[in-house]
This record gives C-alpha cells, sequence and structure tokens, in this order.
C-alpha cells in the first residue's frame, strides 16, 4: 500500500507542478484567466500539502518504524484539504482578512498569495486555526467543535443531543 500512496502523491505532485508552469506561462484558456491566481494557490498548496505528506512518510516508516495502516486514508486525504486551504487562503486575502504586506505592488502581492498558499497547504491545521480566530474576530463565529477538541476545551453535545440530568 505504501507504493500505491507515493504513486498517488507523486503523480498528482507532477500534474499540479506542470499546472503552475502552464499558468505561470500563461496557457490558461482565456475563460478561465481570471482564475489563475487562485488555481495556482490550490496547486501549489498541493505542493506544500504533498511535501508533508513526503515527509510523514520518511519519519513513520523509515526514522521511527512506526508505519500505522490505518493512517493511509491520511495520505490520500490531506492533499485534497492542502489543496482547499490553498484556495481558501487566496479568497481571504482577496477579501482583506488576512494581510501580508503593507504596500501594494501586482507581483510582489501575487508571490504573497503563493508563499500564504504553500503554508496553508503545508499546515492545515493551523492555516485552519487561524481562519477561526479571523472569523471570531470578525463575525463573531465560534471555533469549529474539531478545533475546540484539539485545543482542549470543553465542547457541549451536538444541538438535539442532550445531557442526563443528575437526580438526587
Amino acid at each position: 500500500m505504501i507504493l500505491g500512496i507515493l504513486f498517488y502523491l507523486l503523480g498528482w505532485l507532477i500534474f499540479a507542478t506542470y499546472s503552475i508552469g502552464a499558468m505561470a506561462l500563461g496557457w490558461l484558456p482565456v475563460p478561465y484567466a481570471p482564475l489563475r491566481v487562485p488555481l495556482m494557490c490550490g496547486a501549489i498548496a498541493y505542493v506544500g500539502g504533498a511535501l508533508y505528506c513526503f515527509r510523514a512518510i520518511y519519519l513513520n516508516k523509515c526514522v521511527h518504524k512506526r508505519w500505522d495502516p490505518d493512517w493511509h486514508i491520511w495520505y490520500f486525504i490531506r492533499p485534497i484539504t492542502s489543496t482547499i486551504a490553498g484556495a481558501v487562503s487566496f479568497l481571504f486575502l482577496k477579501a482583506g482578512l488576512l494581510v501580508l504586506e503593507s504596500s501594494s505592488k501586482a507581483d510582489a502581492s501575487e508571490i504573497g498569495f503563493f508563499a500564504l498558499a504553500f503554508i496553508a497547504g503545508f499546515n492545515v491545521d493551523k492555516f485552519v486555526a487561524k481562519i477561526e480566530e479571523v472569523a471570531k474576530a470578525v463575525w463573531g463565529i465560534d471555533k469549529s467543535r474539531s478545533a475546540k477538541t484539539l485545543a482542549g476545551e470543553p465542547t457541549p453535545p451536538p444541538s438535539g443531543t442532550s445531557t442526563p440530568s443528575k437526580t438526587p
């Protein structure tokens, strides 16, 4: 199965790298030209996610000798979440909810978009935590239940369920 995971990650990495190059060279069809930067953000985030997965394979299989088949699905899903996080990073930067620099130079801002997309893809957990902080500050939306669980905060039961009452 490890070879299947490696081929999966490598195949999509080749596709993402080719896509980045093609979009950078202007090979994107004209109707899709306005989507060049967000698409590149998604592809660059995939590269970050793939790097994270390759590193996890190396560490868990070779260094620590703790390869666990229960985690196989993670190696397939993680790059997808990385790609989504990269595309979302573009959205939050474009909306001005995340700020990278004080000046607005066209080339510099694209590089900033791409750098944040890579980081978002490489470290999805921290990126999602940052987005939840922004959502809390801007709209007053509380953290998700999974974020509270990871942070060790108590979480109420899901809506529609009740906790048993203690009767004396």
